[in-house]
Parts: C-alpha cells; sequence; structure tokens
C-alpha cells in the first residue's frame, strides 16, 4: 500500500479510528444506539473520530444466499456489488444515529473514502488511501463512518476484501490518517490463546506480538484479519481488539520491534489456533512427475493458497504431492488438476491444528511432545510442517476439539506465563 500519511495533517487531537464488526453493530436498534453513544463518547472527548462498519449481523451470508438462489454460479463482479450493499446499510444507520445523538456524522463508501484496491473481486487488496474527502470531512469536526470489506478498483468498480476484509480497511485507514492505535470492536473481550469454546481454561493475553498474531490469524484464529495484522505492523500501527458490550481492557496486538523478545527458557509455544475450513489434497507419486512447478504456479494463477506443502516419492516411481487447502477453493483446485490431467485424492472432512511461538525450530522437543500427546489419546496426525514460528498438522475433523484440549494442557497454556517478558498470542472466537 502507498504510505499516504502526509496527505491528512496532524489534528491537535489524537484521530481516533474506531471499527465494529457485524455481531457489534447487532441488527436491533438497542446495539444501535450503544454502539452510537460509545462513538459519541470519544467525540466529546473532541477526538477526530473515523468509524469502520462491517455488515450487521447475518447480512453478508443472507446476501450469498439470495445470489446463490438467482444462479449457481454468480458472477464475481456482480456479487461485489451486492455484498457491498450491506456495509453500506449499517454506515447509513449509525451516521443516522449519531446525528439523532447530537453528534454530526457522515456516512461514506470505501471508494468515498479514498480506499483504493487491485486484484481479483472478492479479494482485493488494498494500495491506496487517497485521505482528501477523509481530511475535508475531520477538519470540519463531523464523524467519518466508513464502510469496510470494500474499495474501488482501477475500472471504478466495487472491488471487496474478503471475509473480515473490515479489519484491514480500518488499519488502512489509521495508517494513512497517522493515527498510533486501531480500536477492533467485536464480540469478546479479546484475544486468548486457544478457542475458550474448545479449551475450557484458555486464557485472555493483555499482550500479542504482531509477527505470531499473523501467523495465529493465517492458522485459523478468525478474530482478526491476517492482512490487517501484516499491514499494521508494517505501518507501525498498534490494534487493539476489546469487546463492545463491556469495558474490559482488551489485548493490544504489538509490532514485534516494540515488543518484548522471547527469552531463551520461555515457553515456546504460546497458542493454539485450528481451522475446520480445510481439505486436504493427495497427488499420488508418479502423477504429475516433475511438473510440480506447473501445479503450483497454475494454483497461483487461480488464486488459490496452499499450506502444509510436501513432495513424497523418489526420482524411480516420480514424485506427488500433500498440501491442504481452503474448502471455498475445492472446486478451482479441481478445474486446476483437470486442466493438467491429474487426479488426486481429497480429504474431507479434516482439520489442522497450528502450534504458534517463537523460536520452535530451536526446541526440537515440541514436535515430539505434540505427537506424542495426540498418540497416546489415539488420534493420528496426518501431515505435519514445522518453521520457527509455527508447527502445524491435520487430523480428522471429529477429534480437532478433542486434540486442541489435550494440546492446551500439555503445553501448559492453561496457567499463567512464567517468564514475564514471554511474547504472547492467541485465538479468539470467530466474529
Amino acid at each position: 500500500m502507498k504510505s499516504p500519511v502526509a496527505s491528512v495533517p496532524a489534528t491537535a487531537q489524537t484521530i481516533r479510528v474506531l471499527k465494529f464488526g457485524g455481531t457489534s453493530m447487532g441488527t436491533t436498534p438497542e446495539r444501535m444506539r450503544a454502539v452510537a453513544e460509545r462513538v459519541a463518547a470519544v467525540h466529546r472527548e473532541g477526538h477526530p473520530v473515523v468509524v469502520v462498519v462491517s455488515a450487521r449481523g447475518a447480512t453478508t451470508d443472507e446476501l450469498v444466499a439470495d445470489a446463490q438462489s438467482a444462479s449457481a454460479a454468480p458472477a464475481a463482479r456482480e456479487m461485489d456489488q451486492l455484498l457491498s450493499t450491506g456495509e453500506i446499510v449499517s454506515a447509513a444507520l449509525l451516521a443516522i444515529a449519531l446525528k439523532e445523538a447530537g453528534v454530526p456524522a457522515v456516512s461514506l463508501t470505501g471508494a468515498q473514502a479514498g480506499i483504493v484496491a487491485s486484484g481479483q473481486h472478492g479479494d482485493g487488496r488494498i494500495s491506496e488511501v487517497e485521505g482528501s474527502r477523509l481530511r475535508e470531512v475531520l477538519r470540519g469536526g463531523t464523524v467519518a463512518v466508513v464502510t469496510g470489506f470494500q474499495a474501488v478498483g482501477a475500472t471504478g468498480d466495487v472491488v471487496t476484501l474478503g471475509r473480515g476484509g473490515s479489519d484491514t480497511s480500518a488499519v488502512a485507514l489509521a495508517a494513512a490518517l497517522g493515527a498510533e492505535v486501531c480500536e477492533i470492536y467485536t464480540d469478546v473481550d479479546g484475544i486468548y490463546n486457544a478457542d475458550p469454546r474448545i479449551a475450557a481454561d484458555a486464557r485472555l493475553l493483555d499482550r500479542v506480538g504482531s509477527t505470531v498474531m499473523a501467523e495465529m490469524a493465517y492458522s485459523g484464529a478468525r478474530v482478526l484479519h491476517p492482512r490487517s495484522v501484516e499491514l499494521a505492523a508494517r505501518a507501525g500501527v498498534s490494534i487493539h481488539v476489546r469487546s463492545a458490550f463491556s469495558e474490559e481492557p482488551g489485548t493490544t496486538v504489538v509490532s514485534d520491534e516494540t515488543g518484548e523478545e522471547m527469552l531463551e527458557d520461555a515457553q515456546p509455544v504460546t497458542g493454539i489456533a485450528h481451522d475446520t475450513d480445510v481439505a486436504r489434497v493427495v497427488i499420488r507419486p508418479g502423477t504429475l512427475a516433475h511438473r510440480g512447478t506447473e501445479l503450483f504456479a497454475a494454483l497461483a494463477e487461480a488464486s488459490v493458497s496452499v499450506d502444509l506443502v510436501s513432495r513424497v516419492g523418489d526420482r524411480d516411481i516420480g514424485y506427488g504431492w500433500d498440501f491442504t487447502v481452503a474448502r471455498s477453493h475445492l472446486d478451482a483446485v479441481r478445474e486446476v488438476l483437470a486442466g493438467l490431467g491429474c487426479e488426486a485424492d481429497v480429504h474431507e472432512p479434516v482439520a489442522k491444528i497450528s502450534l504458534v511461538g517463537a523460536g520452535l525450530l530451536s526446541k526440537p522437543e515440541t514436535t515430539g511432545r505434540m505427537l506424542a500427546a495426540l498418540g497416546r489419546a489415539g488420534i493420528e496426525a496426518y501431515s505435519v510442517s514445522t518453521s520457527q514460528v509455527r508447527t502445524s498438522f491435520t487430523l480428522p475433523k471429529a477429534h480437532c476439539g478433542r486434540a486442541v484440549g489435550l494440546l492446551h494442557r500439555e503445553f501448559r497454556l492453561d496457567r499463567p506465563a512464567e517468564t514475564p517478558g514471554q511474547a504472547l498470542a492467541g485465538h479468539a472466537v470467530a466474529v
């Protein structure tokens, strides 16, 4: 993203960027008034305020269902036109509620706010924020209520940013406006070191390092969009995640440059993430011979992200591949494989579990402990992949909850951190 910070000059008061998710916005007048009052309180303190909103409740899912009732394969451009209306409704209603509370406010679409994106419909990436309209609104003391999840493309069409993209919209605006913090209001108290719906002893964390948080987000922790974490780290913006329903302090995601370094004797595993929306693709040895480059180039061209990639076989019998993809990408994967004349076994339902921390390769016993704990419970791990910040494996989806719970206990994540300087990361309930 081009750095547009200089386009909006510093103000006497700190600019506040607040983002409210769909559950936080709610579907009742009471919830809308509660959000309006929280925003109004910030405005009364004298801060210039930008609010980024998601579609209310299950609006996006309902719009997707409407499109699928009209066509088995809705055009991507028209889907973006349709889905963007959910955020437009939220922004307009909140602006109306703010005016009713005596606070000047104006609703802006992503395009009107100057958010520009490149890439494909449904998976756009913010490339620039042109801040002149926002500067004009804020100078007049008016609250800018901006639609999240959407931007304008090179042709002037709406381009959406993918599920959870409102987080990225908010961080991009915070970076453009020179805000030090982007405040994310959600329906949970903050970020946990495992999903509290599965691990009863999951702990709420005060602070999270950006590298580990990004890894958690990519591994299935849905409280923050992965791109928002990466963008915040690059721009030097902290993310403050807290509940829209209470005054609890929440969790702050900080750039690793400002966080404490991991100490030698610290617990390497700091959080567990899981993802049940994955499929495992196994291409048997000899099927593709040496054409792995062609395979993954074709998958990239189809915008399919792959994970847990391993090559199997040898020169004599040929090579095969084992990798995971999001289940939503399976149609695209099958099309690519058909184009290459390749057969594959697709395993569903499976889940992916990831241990996330720092220095995992420096603690080689971590993978052994993980596999031993699973073995004692009679749980078979399929694909296993390790790196310095993540150890992941796939397993039958039916065992996912039990595996998360036992690994949470195995690595003592149910206890307070023993080392004060330990970097933290976590997994919060999906919003």
